[in-house]
């Protein structure tokens, strides 16, 4: 029998993580995490780890495992979770992947082009032009560097272009030389189920969801964090905002509206990537209804 792995994808808010725990209960399967920050232990209420109780007894995977003090990214994610999947396919047909990182689950899902490592030294140098010419400093020394990258590269994405100019000085090679189609052959087939909900109600969702990691301590767990700051898991919505804040460049008040408008705007980007995928369609209003169709699909 072919194995299948159910991957439930949409923006953020949208209810991913009840719905994949309702289908890995159906399925008496376990859940595979493909959340660039859930993975890391030290962040929680910014994240939205599930608690215990949320997960309802279904074991979870790449969930709070690695530190923010180690890099991590989707490459080592790649190499790590197919021998996961390779053991959790021993003892189940079907096994459930949730998460709103696109890149992890392309990496899973289809692999990666194999970029080499880079030095500390690499790393610390792209940090300083960032630090001291923001955005604007990336872009040209990038297009100086990787004139090809830079015409296909998202040139607002900050992180892609710190990861293609980390690799450019590391290896003293353009990023691009490096960025081959992926053939990775996989042991399974994948099904992805992509959540859509009407925009306005997302974003309600997001809005109310900020306001209840506020309530449920965000602030005390990015002061707990703030001594980190620099670090690349750290720059991330709801903790870049509240930084500022401890810096006091923003109130309080200020700061929540920014870390709502930021997540919708994520929320934003993460559609877009979604959409190029090929996947089943589900209305989140329509769930209730259709979950044992939603099952059907997946035989």
């Amino acid at each position: 029998m072919i194995k299948k792995l159910i991957y439930i994808a949409g923006p953020t808010g949208i209810g991913k993580t009840s719905l994949s725990i309702l289908i890995a209960k159906r399925l008496k399967t376990e859940i595979l995490s493909c959340d660039s920050r859930q993975i890391y232990k030290e962040m929680s209420i910014g994240t939205g780890v599930p608690s215990i109780e949320e997960q309802q007894g279904i074991k979870h995977h790449f969930i709070h495992n690695k530190s923010i003090h180690k890099l991590y990214d989707a490459y080592k994610f790649e190499k790590e979770g197919l021998i996961l999947l390779k053991k959790l396919f021993k003892k189940h047909d079907k096994v459930v992947m949730v998460g709103g990182s696109g890149l992890y689950a392309k990496a899973l899902i289809e692999g990666l082009d194999e970029i080499p490592e880079v030095g500390l030294k690499s790393i610390n140098s792209v940090k300083e032009i960032y630090k001291k010419k923001g955005l604007k400093g990336l872009q040209l020394e990038l297009k100086e560097r990787d004139p090809i990258y830079y015409k296909t590269v998202d040139l607002k994405n900050h992180r892609r272009l710190i990861r293609a100019l980390e690799v450019c000085k590391s290896t003293q090679k353009p990023y691009s030389s490096f960025l081959k189609k992926s053939n990775g052959v996989r042991f399974f087939k994948c099904k992805t189920l992509l959540l859509k909900m009407n925009r306005e109600k997302l974003y309600n969702r997001i809005n109310h969801r900020v306001d209840k990691m506020i309530s449920l301590g965000l602030i005390e767990e990015a002061k707990s964090l703030y001594p980190y700051k620099e670090m690349g898991a750290l720059q991330t919505v709801g903790y870049k905002e509240l930084f500022d804040h401890f810096e006091r460049k923003t109130d309080i008040k200020e700061t929540i509206e920014l870390i709502k408008k930021n997540t919708r705007n994520y929320a934003k980007r993460q559609l877009t990537w979604f959409n190029k995928i090929e996947s089943i369609s589900v209305e989140t209003n329509k769930l209730n209804q259709t979950i044992g169709q939603i099952i059907e699909k997946l035989n």
